[in-house]
């Protein structure tokens, strides 16, 4: 089981904050031709269809689509929020609606701060986590200079408390409660999902085995039908999609 070093000084968690660089892994396999196109039931589109994966990540779009992309991701890591501005948009209109490529987020969390943002994120469920997380990603420098200005002492005397109350203490902190609150999650809900040291142990436990199965490295990292791709951005991803057939 992965856990943090929940007493590390706070200067070493905002330095953990920095991206790592994803290794290279091997690309995905190209398509001859392109893959085709599935409508959504009646009704419905793919962008709408969300659910929680086994592997612990939350997916968007047609659950049978033939390319599969995972982004391993971290709410604190600067190259994950821009991909999260270049490409979720594009990403959803073009590739996930059509019925050809599903989208799945996996939380790859690497410091106290990052998992206090992924715990909110989930906090309301599938349905708004891709949005949460967009947002949350957004908030990135807001949430860095308040964990500054707490000061070495009080980042300490929070993660030395009880699980229970070390995450919503730190939450409040860097004002991620109010953050939430203000998109749709009550402070009583947040509180309770912070709370929840279950939730946190697996999101800990889901970025071991990432480490583990996929030699993950950096963030943002990208898998496709299973195999890792190279690019950390949205130019070298869509390249890679409409290689293998999205187009």
């Amino acid at each position: 089981m992965r856990t943090f070093n929940y007493i590390a000084p706070l200067a070493l968690a905002l330095a953990l904050t920095a991206c790592g660089e994803a290794s290279e892994g091997e690309s995905g396999a190209s398509a001859s031709g392109s893959v085709e196109a599935v409508e959504a039931p009646a009704g419905q589109k793919w962008s709408e269809t969300v659910s929680k994966t086994e592997a612990g990540g939350i997916v968007m779009g047609n659950p049978d689509a033939p390319l599969k992309l995972v982004e391993y991701m971290s709410i604190t890591c600067s190259h994950c929020k821009d991909f999260g501005e270049q490409a979720f948009a594009p990403l959803r209109d073009n590739y996930v609606e059509t019925g050809k490529v599903s989208f799945e987020i996996r939380n790859f969390v690497r410091d106290p701060l990052d998992l206090s943002a992924a715990i909110l994120s989930r906090c309301g469920g599938e349905g708004p986590f891709f949005p949460l997380t967009e947002q949350a990603l957004s908030y990135q420098g807001t949430m860095f200079e308040k964990a500054q200005g707490m000061g070495e002492a009080t980042y300490s005397s929070i993660l030395s408390a009880s699980p229970d109350t070390r995450f919503v203490r730190l939450a409040e902190q860097l004002g991620l409660i109010s953050f939430f609150q203000q998109r749709g999650i009550s402070e009583d809900q947040a509180k309770a999902c912070l709370a929840d040291s279950a939730a946190a142990e697996a999101l800990m436990n889901n970025t071991q085995k990432a480490v583990e199965e996929f030699d993950i490295q950096g963030t943002p990292t990208f898998l496709l039908n299973g195999q890792k791709i190279d690019g950390t951005n949205w130019a070298a991803v869509e390249t890679k999609l409409k290689e293998a057939g999205a187009r």
